[in-house]
């Protein structure tokens, strides 16, 4: 996009929304993840059981629960916010992203897979074992995840810088 005043060229980001949901487990802490498939973007890989963007005129927090009632079928959200990330993949214009992760510890509904040609699996796992997991997580989820768990994530984290 070019700015009218000054004639330079700007990027555009791109804004998402992410759900991690939390429950406590056994072993400590366990968030629900879902396992990529037929996307186009990290298949084979587990991410945030529910994540998507954020569409024109739509609050990140709303897209946060359209995006849970879509994927997981889980309504009525108590979110909050766990970080906001800016990353960059150093490539395309549509590589520059703001992404809001939100965690939940109380919903409603049981969380299913609703689009399963999206999702191939739902699995509870304890943020203690995501290196157990059989495939890898997706990397900049991974870093939120990590955060989470190690108690020390930031309310700003930048990714790929």
């Amino acid at each position: 996009m070019t700015d009218p005043a000054t004639g330079k060229v700007r990027f555009s980001i791109v804004p998402a929304a992410y759900v991690l949901l939390l429950r406590e487990g056994t072993a400590g802490d366990e968030v629900l993840l879902q396992l990529r498939q037929g996307t186009g973007y990290m298949d084979d890989h587990w991410a945030s059981a529910a994540a998507g963007h954020v569409e024109r005129g739509e609050t990140a927090l709303d897209a946060a629960r359209r995006e849970a009632l879509e994927e997981i079928g889980v309504a009525d959200l108590d979110l909050e916010f766990a970080t906001a990330m800016q990353r960059t993949a150093h490539d395309l214009p549509i590589d520059e992203r703001v992404d809001f992760f939100f965690t939940a510890r109380s919903w409603r509904g049981e969380p299913r897979i609703v689009e399963a040609a999206k999702c191939a699996e739902l699995r509870w796992v304890p943020l203690d074992e995501l290196d157990t997991l059989p495939g890898p997580v997706v990397p900049h989820e991974r870093f939120v995840l990590d955060g989470l768990r190690r108690r020390d994530l930031t309310p700003l984290s930048q990714f790929g810088f």
